[in-house]
């Protein structure tokens, strides 16, 4: 999955579990989802796709209503601030609206201050930190 190894690059970080069969099937039920989409921006040209994001409506908030969760949204490095990843996100919240989700939230790495400040263009209405913590899937 060559796109997502953008997602990976400094200032990010691969998971310590990442797998990459998990993430291809991940990403297949996201195409076949009623409530998940892929967005995919290409070059325009014979060298491929310039930027990707997945998103998901994914739950229902009693402050904000439905959120679309936008996920793994990334470009290729040498087309960053061109506008690709507007143009996904504009993509995105379209679809969001056309699904009912009144608002979009992601997450983003706090050392990736080049995205914040994209991110902040696009005059958030709210900001905060997300946490997570990893589980052990068998519960044990």
């Amino acid at each position: 999955m060559p796109l997502y190894e953008w997602l990976f690059a400094e200032p990010g970080r691969r998971p310590a579990n990442w797998d990459t069969e998990s993430a291809l099937m991940a990403l297949q039920r996201a195409i076949e989802g009623g409530q998940s989409a892929v967005f995919v921006a290409e070059m325009g040209d014979e060298s491929g796709f310039s930027g990707f994001c997945t998103a998901y409506i994914d739950l229902l908030s009693v402050r904000y209503g439905t959120r679309c969760w936008v996920e793994d949204l990334a470009v290729a490095p040498g087309r960053r601030s061109s506008g690709v990843g507007g143009l996904l996100l504009d993509s995105v919240e379209a679809w969001a609206a056309e699904n009912g989700a009144t608002h979009l939230e992601l997450d983003s790495g706090i050392l990736r201050t080049d995205a914040q400040r994209f991110y902040r263009s696009r005059g958030p209405v709210v900001e905060s930190l997300c946490f997570q913590w990893s589980l052990d899937p068998r519960g044990s």
